[in-house]
């Protein structure tokens, strides 16, 4: 139960449609998973999308090329297969992995056009990065022509593709390799919205589809939702504009986009799409609001670098009520470094919110290991060195670079990711560390007195060899007290190992906190305290919506000391509630969990 897999609702004989509602969730969660609801009369005057393939039904199991039948139709899969393994990133249980120069090609035609189309996509494994391209044919194949630019895949985790067609008619598409090289990639849900004469944007609250500005200079410019002021910014149309729908913002330098109006009903939470123009270098952002008409600004959430060139959505939770407007401040300064916004989204303020912690993610993860939140903001950007977001595919982690540990480790368990492979044993440095960290060794614990004490267990990785082998990476391990690790904190693993076998599924958060001295001459903390936080659900799907007030979340605080801990001490005694571990690390767990429902469950100490 990948909690981003999707259930689609038929609405005709041939056809599912959706309409694309105000927001896209951030990339811990799909960026599809919350997009559909049934159209009706009274949105007629919206896009239509239509979640055209989700490659889950079929199978193919061979590179060679052959035709598969899909749920819209017959696919032709050159040097191309669907792939069910762990290693293949998907929403749900299957993807199309590609290889060397494969092809995915409709070999039947849609009939309503297309005026964007969008494509989920992910290195597959360990690979290396790959290119590829988008092409359209209006006449049966005869012959093709690429929409967009050329895409280079570069994250292990899924992320969108967005194109802008705009394209009536018959029209069918191929997905194109273009590297040539082994390196395999993974394609899913394969998203079309229907041509709509004029383009049409989405239903995003600022989606700036309305409004003329051609220059960087600054001025007002009325958009659907108001007039805002353009600085340094202008709005951008081009094929090398990232955008959804026609136009999207392009700030360039120091630049600002500034609401001139208030909100009247305050606001809950805001996502805005971002990502890099044309071939730009990585730009950083940040979103502040005013709540006295402009007259002073107080940033929220944390500073976003954006280094994708296709749109990623950010998460802002503000919890403020009555009037408040927002500016979003391009903090990178030079003119020749470009970034794209589009698709500003705010829900309204909602009393009772806030689960404790901070209260803000901003990741742009898709993991399905973060579906629960991202706890620290963490982010892949090198600046952010106490704080480095590292995305593997058998588990996300925090890691700081000073401590030369995880901050937090963060891993789904389910059936799925249980077997028969033996412990690996094979404990080794992390090469994935940007260059000039140090990389703690397989050695660097010897003559300690502590253990390598895994964050990701070695037993909750047993489908492959590759996965279980992930698990002794050193940035998945922290010095552990022997009586700490092999007693009750051995004894928690294997009792949730056991709910899973039950017919449950996990998102388990582990770390340490505080200091009781270093080791590797000073280049790894010993954390005073060890703890983990575990939300427990039935097998299922849309995992995150499943999450209730009578949602059953564990949580423990353990000392780090054989001095203060027993081998034979009884895990349960440490268990406290998820406000408490809050309390002590500043993180904000299950932060993409509804504010309402995270005020109970955060409040509650298990006591099954």
């Amino acid at each position: 139960m990948n909690p981003f897999r999707r259930l689609l609702l038929p609405l005709m004989a041939a056809a599912v449609l959706f309409f694309l509602p105000s927001c896209q969730e951030t990339p811990t969660e799909s960026p599809l998973s919350q997009q559909h609801a049934t159209i009706s009369d009274q949105y007629s005057s919206l896009k239509k999308v239509t979640v055209f393939e989700d490659f889950e039904s079929g199978t193919k199991t061979s590179y060679a090329a052959a035709d598969v039948t899909l749920g819209s139709g017959v696919w032709n899969l050159n040097d191309a297969l669907i792939g069910t393994s762990t290693s293949d990133p998907k929403n749900g249980t299957k993807s199309v992995r590609t290889r060397n120069s494969g092809t995915i090609t409709m070999k039947f035609d849609r009939t309503d056009g297309a005026s964007t189309v969008t494509v989920m996509h992910a290195k597959y494994g360990s690979d290396g990065n790959s290119t590829w391209q988008l092409w359209y044919s209006t006449n049966g194949g005869s012959t093709w022509t690429q929409t967009g630019s050329t895409v280079t895949t570069s994250s292990t985790t899924l992320s969108t593709a967005s194109f802008t067609v705009n394209v009536a008619g018959t029209i069918r598409f191929e997905i194109r390799k273009t590297d040539g090289s082994a390196n395999r990639v993974n394609f899913d849900d394969f998203t079309i919205n229907d041509y709509v004469p004029g383009g049409g944007g989405s239903t995003a609250w600022e989606s700036f589809e309305t409004g003329t500005k051609t220059s960087y200079t600054t001025g007002d410019v009325t958009l659907a939702s108001g007039v805002w002021t353009f600085n340094n910014a202008l709005l951008g149309n081009t094929t090398s504009d990232r955008k959804v729908g026609t136009q999207s913002a392009r700030i360039r330098g120091t630049g600002k986009l500034t609401m001139k109006f208030n909100r009247t009903n305050g606001a809950g939470t805001v996502t805005i799409q971002h990502a890099k123009y044309a071939t730009d270098a990585n730009s950083s952002w940040q979103l502040w609001y005013s709540t006295n008409n402009g007259s002073s600004w107080t940033q929220t959430g944390s500073t976003i670098t954006t280094t994708s060139t296709t749109l990623s959505t950010a998460t802002f939770t503000v919890n403020i009520a009555g009037p408040i407007r927002f500016e979003i401040r391009k903090t990178t300064g030079s003119t020749s470094v470009r970034l794209n916004i589009d698709e500003i989204n705010i829900t309204d303020y909602s009393s009772g919110g806030g689960g404790g912690g901070g209260g803000t993610d901003t990741t742009t993860s898709t993991s399905v290991h973060t579906t629960m939140g991202n706890p620290s903001n963490a982010a892949a950007d090198v600046a952010m060195y106490t704080n480095y977001l590292m995305e593997k595919p058998q588990y996300v982690l925090s890691y700081h670079r000073d401590k030369g540990t995880a901050n937090w480790v963060a891993w789904h368990l389910s059936a799925s990711w249980l077997g028969s492979t033996p412990r690996q044993d094979d404990f080794r440095a992390d090469n994935t560390l940007p260059a000039g960290w140090y990389q703690v060794q397989a050695t660097s614990y010897s003559g300690s007195g502590y253990d390598r004490g895994h964050m990701c267990p070695s037993a909750d990785r047993t489908a492959t060899v590759e996965d279980n082998s992930a698990t002794f990476l050193m940035t998945n391990m922290i010095p552990q007290a022997p009586n700490n690790n092999q007693g009750p904190w051995a004894s928690m693993e294997n009792y949730l190992r056991t709910l899973v076998t039950s017919g449950n599924e996990l998102y388990i958060y582990s770390g340490g906190y505080g200091s009781q001295g270093t080791i590797d001459n000073g280049h790894v903390n010993v954390p005073e305290r060890t703890w983990k936080v575990v939300v427990v659900l039935p097998e299922g799907n849309n995992d995150l919506s499943r999450v209730t007030t009578t949602t059953r979340v564990i949580a423990v605080d353990m000392p780090n000391n054989d001095a203060l801990i027993s081998r034979t001490a009884d895990w349960k005694t440490f268990r406290v509630s998820v406000d408490a571990i809050e309390a002590a690390t500043g993180y904000d767990f299950l932060s993409k969990v509804s504010p309402s429902i995270q005020a109970v469950i955060e409040a509650t100490v298990d006591n099954q």
